[in-house]
């Protein structure tokens, strides 16, 4: 499966990307594959905060993929179990998830997905210019390249068609201290959920945005993600002809607070929903 993907990503890319995106997918192959290795075995649980888990999945994972991308391209590695600055600042970095949906991943629930991005900040403009996500479990590959398109495994995906957010199917998530501040995120859900068709919950922003991008959501939200959950999903989204914003419709990058991730189609009813809650006015 790898080698194929890989060889059509020589047809896609030129140059320095070609081979920087051929070493990141063979360790994002390696590490979905350890991942699914350990899948439904007893799991090393410890707890970051009240419900926000790791296993030894996300530290395997990580091992891996920080010594896959260690050096390469000159970028900087902030990956989720040992990042410790989060701030948007100028440089080039690789932002890695391990293991998004290490919750379901422990519970047996077969929704997860390492990430990996690499991306540039130049003038506090963010940029990702390259990005994958692998779940191991289905065998599918989701990557993108600036410029390129988006895939999955060896097809080029599209965003969906659907016009009406009524008849169209998005994606949410719940942020970690949701316990103690959920008023605001059940109204913005309550107030979508009479608008669109119907609204999955799977607790993986990674994998939301990558079925936004391939159309199997029409759209997604959520508040509170950090940098690794959506690096990589909104290079695919983009690249695949959807649109990205905060929920006020403005510009977005991964160190913002709130996403919006649509088809492009059904964006300004996401954003007539989503706007009164954004931010921007709740400062939440």
């Amino acid at each position: 499966m790898i080698k194929d993907i890989i060889k059509k990503v020589l047809d896609v890319c030129k140059g320095d990307e070609c081979a920087v995106m051929e070493k990141a997918l063979e360790a994002i192959y390696e590490a979905g594959n350890v991942i699914k290795g350990l899948y439904g075995l007893p799991h090393q649980v410890q707890y970051k905060g009240e419900i926000d888990l790791v296993t030894e999945a996300d530290y395997k994972s990580e091992e891996i993929l920080k010594r896959a991308l260690d050096g390469l391209w000159e970028g900087e590695i902030m990956a989720e179990e040992s990042a410790e600055d989060l701030s948007l600042k100028d440089g080039s970095f690789w932002i890695v998830d391990p293991l998004d949906g290490t919750t379901n991943f422990a519970h047996g629930f077969p929704f997860f997905a390492p990430s990996i991005a690499y991306a540039r900040v130049k003038n506090g403009k963010y940029e990702t210019v390259l990005g994958c996500i692998y779940i191991p479990l289905l065998k599918e590959l989701f990557w993108a390249v600036k410029g390129k398109g988006s895939y999955l495994n060896l097809d080029k995906i599209e965003v969906s068609k659907e016009k009406s957010l009524t008849r169209s199917l998005v994606a949410t998530g719940f942020p970690y201290d949701v316990h103690k501040h959920p008023t605001e995120v059940m109204d913005a859900f309550k107030a979508m959920i009479i608008r669109a068709q119907g609204i999955r919950r799977a607790g993986a922003a990674a994998i939301d945005l990558a079925y936004v991008a391939c159309g199997r959501f029409d759209g997604f939200w959520e508040k509170k993600l950090k940098p690794w959950d959506t690096a990589a999903g909104i290079l695919l989204v983009q690249e695949a002809g959807g649109k990205i914003s905060d929920y006020a419709g403005g510009n977005y990058n991964p160190f913002m607070p709130e996403i919006v991730a649509s088809n492009g189609k059904i964006h300004s009813e996401m954003i007539d929903v989503l706007k009164g809650f954004s931010c921007q006015l709740t400062n939440i």
